[in-house]
């Protein structure tokens, strides 16, 4: 063991050997009790963040502890390598998709060995792997088969100028970020997974995961958007034309409804638009295909509209009313029709104003002061009394509702129901680097799907990406056109490719059985494994990836491959890593290193104006990444991981600091030093091994001995119950400080009782020294085992156990209060009786001026906590 801490020297020896003895290969055959700990599927992006190194460093800190702790650890990596950074790419320079991602696949991976992480690489796979992407398949004709994917029509974005749908994330300002040409909304035939099915099941099913994140939940919650309400049915006076449906949750304000507002894009207002408003509405619907939804819904957004020219009738007061398209309402949600009641709806109420619709107050206060339309500025929103509501007035606004419900169900104009948030889950895609959808389209047959026999159906290489057009997939002859399953004749292949989503959903189950060619996984491999132990990722996936996933995994449940309900036990949810950005508004971000400091400014090199100083995420566009192989250069993977861990809670965001990550290399050195300084005595410990006997040790050891307990005892709890990794580093800071004591001890094999319980302490407290930051510094950990364990690999080794008797301190800190307000801390002996503790507190010099000249009232001591003096 060198004397100075080298961690390039000691790092990538240890890897080897790791890697050479297959010490993380998971057996699916032990008897150790199963544990699966799981990061979310990272995309290959070639170059790994620092967000990358934290999130990674949080499973391997949880995946060794468990090991080390007697569990059989499943800890495996793999790659989410479809989806459209790639296929971009290859549309810029040329370069194959498959190609760029295989060379990504290699980078990231070296990365990732290079930080120690403790992966089973034996189970490795891609996505764009033929033999995961045909599972990817197989799925999509069990669900075929069970009605759980159809064939619909949806709006998509097109791009006007390179003719083909994007997707959004190309979509920029209304503009494709690729040509800038205008994109609008247009109506294309897609598939859809019916996740809407089980979507009772998704939000019930929440409360069976007491280990997520409640802010998870409630995001997931409102998502699907549970409503009970009512359908009310609108017939139209167009011919040919059916009713229009809406859902609403205040029935009760029926009688107010003066008009109906239907989305730009339903399709029902190219058929109901009179000729004599059909160039202003279609002026309108072509407007909003430009405006991003959120914007439209946004409550300070202008409420805008057009009349269609046609009108409903209301099927409570038989009243003609007209319908409106207007930018607050959306075809995806509800059923993209909205009853209008304008005083009793604030966006309604806005509206109608604005375009001089009538408005009518049906529901009166319970109290207070009788509403009257010319008086009103707002609308009244809560719930009262039905009034001007016919055969319904006077009933309050409860059973109103129920009453309303029950009489649209008896004229057959509705009734009660229940609508979500949540749609059915469009999967077609018009790209190239996706998994093909299985499906053949005959003229005599229809659509059928691809016999299992035939899969998978391969991505052609050849393709041409161009990013204008047809999909890329259409404009390979050899693929698309293929013959009948059903008939023999000719036929159709699908060319759209499946939504990467579907890649992630059920990837952690192939993990179990990466190189089965039969079957996707083995069922009694799902019964040994899942669900995952523990799931670690960015809370940004709280809602479209942990949704599908939980969908994809109550699906697998009942085709019998999977024997739970969801997918995951415990999600950990962590923050991002954050640094200062620098921003000039002339030339945008800046990076640190060309700017100008002066004094408390940092000027723009460019201008020489001041810059705005913004914490933000690391990212490429803001010039504020730090790379990791620089740190890793300069500092080692162990220090790197241990400032990620150090510098905030999991689920905090970490502010990234040059200052921290020394103070973290500083912090392994001196632990480092403490080993080299100990060599000696470690060299001659041998088998002085057990329980450290008190009786022989003064009392400075004694309470050492007992801080090492206590450390133990913390770590533990805050790394397997807490997941608070900042505080277990503390700890062990803490430690390594108070083993100054041990510095006095001689070298040598001494005789004497005292002499050898002190080495037994210090061999004690050297031991769970290195093997508490096993998880944390893994190779730092490995190289100082050496000194003092006994063979083997530390990774190997049990973790240490603390006594729970000598946790337990015998001097304690107790208030003092004056009249209530604390006024010192003293020491007391644990079991000090309350005259003891009185005595204590009124020795203190701190106490006694408060005290003096003053007369005592009382004295209030609380055994173990507190005295208080009352005086006056």
């Amino acid at each position: 063991m060198d004397d100075k801490y080298h961690p390039k020297k000691i790092e990538a020896e240890w890897q080897e050997v790791w890697d050479k003895e297959g010490i993380f290969k998971a057996k699916d055959d032990s008897d150790k009790p199963p544990f699966y700990i799981l990061e979310m599927f990272p995309y290959p992006s070639g170059k790994l963040h620092m967000g990358h190194v934290r999130v990674y460093s949080i499973g391997d800190v949880l995946a060794r502890y468990y090991k080390m702790r007697g569990h059989e650890v499943l800890h495996p990596m793999g790659w989410d390598a479809l989806g459209l950074p790639a296929e971009n790419a290859a549309i810029k320079d040329g370069v194959h998709p498959e190609k760029r991602t295989r060379a990504n696949i290699e980078s990231v991976r070296a990365q990732m060995k290079m930080l120690g992480l403790s992966y089973d690489w034996d189970r490795e796979f891609a996505t764009c792997d033929t033999s995961y992407y045909k599972w990817n398949q197989w799925f999509f004709i069990k669900m075929f088969e069970k009605d759980l994917v159809y064939r619909r029509s949806s709006l998509s974005n097109w791009c006007t100028g390179c003719m083909t749908v994007l997707a959004n994330e190309q979509v920029v300002d209304g503009k494709c970020e690729r040509c800038k040409s205008t994109v609008l909304q247009k109506e294309m035939p897609d598939w859809a997974f019916r996740i809407t099915q089980y979507a009772d099941e998704l939000l019930e099913d929440l409360d069976k995961l007491p280990n997520w994140p409640e802010r998870i939940k409630t995001m997931q919650r409102n998502w699907i958007g549970r409503s009970e309400g009512c359908e009310l049915v609108f017939p139209v006076e167009t011919a040919a034309v059916e009713p229009i449906q809406v859902f609403t949750t205040r029935s009760d304000t029926v009688y107010g409804a003066t008009y109906m507002v239907l989305a730009p894009e339903h399709p029902m207002v190219k058929h109901l638009t009179t000729d004599a408003q059909r160039e202003a509405v279609e002026s309108f619907v072509e407007r909003m295909g430009l405006v991003d939804k959120a914007v439209r819904t946004d409550a300070s957004t202008d409420k805008e509209g057009v009349w269609t020219g046609a009108y409903a009738k209301n099927p409570f007061t038989k009243e003609r009313i007209p319908i409106w398209i207007a930018n607050f309402v959306l075809a995806g949600y509800g059923t993209g029709a909205v009853m209008s009641v304008p005083a009793h709806d604030q966006r309604d109420f806005e509206f109608a104003k604005r375009y001089e619709i009538p408005i009518r107050v049906v529901i009166q206060p319970e109290e207070g002061e009788e509403l009257k339309l010319e008086k009103m500025e707002t609308a009244f929103v809560e719930d009262g009394r039905l009034a001007e509501s016919g055969e319904h007035s006077g009933l309050s606004s409860a059973e109103a509702r129920t009453a309303i419900a029950k009489a649209a169900n008896e004229a057959k104009q509705g009734g009660p129901t229940v609508n979500y948030h949540l749609r059915d889950w469009g999967v077609s895609r018009q790209r190239y680097w996706g998994t093909p959808i299985p499906m053949i389209h005959c003229e005599k047959c229809g659509v059928v799907p691809v016999p299992e026999k035939d899969l998978p159906v391969l991505l052609p290489p050849d393709a041409e990406l161009t990013g204008t057009g047809e999909p890329p997939l259409a404009k390979v002859k050899d693929f698309v056109e293929t013959t009948c399953p059903s008939c023999g004749g000719k036929a159709r292949r699908d060319t759209d490719t499946m939504d990467t989503f579907v890649d992630s959903t059920w990837y952690f189950c192939r993990y179990l059985d990466p190189k089965n060619t039969e079957e996707p996984f083995r069922r009694d491999l799902a019964d040994r494994w899942l669900p995952v132990d523990l799931y670690v990722g960015g809370p940004e996936h709280a809602v479209m990836h942990l949704m599908y996933f939980r969908f994809w995994y109550k699906v697998m449940r009942d085709m019998g491959l999977v024997g739970n309900d969801e997918p995951v036990d415990k999600l950990l949810t962590q923050g991002m890593v954050v640094r200062d950005s620098y921003y000039c508004e002339e030339h945008g971000y800046q990076a640190v290193e060309d700017l100008k400091a002066e004094g408390k400014e940092y000027l723009c090199g460019l201008c020489g104006k001041a810059t705005q100083v913004r914490l933000e995420k690391m990212s490429k566009s803001k010039l504020n990444g730090v790379s990791p192989e620089a740190v890793f250069e300069a500092y080692g993977a162990d220090t790197m991981r241990l400032f990620c861990l150090f510098a905030a809670p999991p689920e905090k965001d970490v502010e990234w600091s040059d200052e921290g990550v020394t103070g973290c290399y500083n912090f392994l050195r001196r632990l480092w030093r403490f080993f080299v300084t100990h060599r000696a005595r470690f060299e001659v410990i041998g088998d002085l091994d057990g329980p450290v006997n008190e009786e022989h040790l003064g009392k400075d050891l004694v309470a050492f001995h007992r801080q090492v307990h206590r450390c133990i005892q913390k770590v533990t709890r805050d790394i397997e119950s807490e997941i608070q990794f900042n505080t277990a580093i503390a700890a062990m800071m803490e430690l390594l400080n108070a083993s100054r004591v041990l510095e006095k001890l001689e070298p040598g094999r001494p005789s004497d009782p005292a002499a050898v319980e002190a080495l037994r302490l210090l061999n004690f407290a050297g031991r769970s020294l290195c093997l508490m930051m096993v998880p944390f510094a893994p190779h730092f950990s490995e190289e100082v085992w050496r000194l003092v364990g006994q063979g083997g690999l530390a990774c190997l080794q049990s973790w240490p156990e603390f006594d729970e008797a000598a946790t337990i301190e015998d001097v304690i800190s107790i208030a003092v209060q004056v009249n209530g307000k604390l006024r010192a801390q003293v020491d007391v002996a644990r079991d000090a009786s309350k005259e003891d503790m009185e005595a204590a507190a009124r020795a203190d010099e701190r106490i006694e001026k408060w005290l003096t000249d003053k007369t005592e009232r009382r004295v209030i001591v609380v055994p173990g906590r507190l005295v208080n003096f009352v005086v006056t």
